[in-house]
């Protein structure tokens, strides 16, 4: 198994910055791929930025630019480097990892921490 801790998120201005991490824990070796995905109460969640295993990178279009997903592998832990936030970045963000368990795929996810942008 793996789970998965959030931490970073605040309240911040209007082109501020704000860096989410995510330790994971467990199972590190299983996990083929890391993300991170919002969602904005009432909506659904969606993709923000994943890297995988090997080092592929993929940005959803209303963030490339501004995002940056990385991670520390010695400290088994992804970043999201959030820049130049704007009001419609507020959510709930989490952060997930793609387990393979014997070829069959499961989803982890963390608990959730809010981002709150203003105008």
């Amino acid at each position: 198994q793996v789970q998965l801790v959030e931490s970073g998120g605040g309240a911040v201005q209007a082109g501020g910055s704000l860096r989410l991490s995510c330790v994971a824990s467990g199972d590190i070796a299983s996990i083929n791929t890391m993300a991170w995905y919002r969602q904005p109460p009432g909506k659904q969640r969606d993709l923000v930025a994943s890297i995988t295993r090997g080092g592929s990178l993929n940005y959803d279009d209303s963030v490339k630019g501004r995002f940056t997903i990385s991670r520390d592998s010695a400290k088994n832990t992804v970043y999201l480097q959030m820049d130049t936030l704007k009001p419609e970045d507020t959510s709930t963000y989490y952060c997930n990892a793609v387990v393979d368990v014997a070829g069959t795929y499961y989803y982890t996810w963390g608990q959730g921490t809010q981002v709150t942008v203003s105008s």
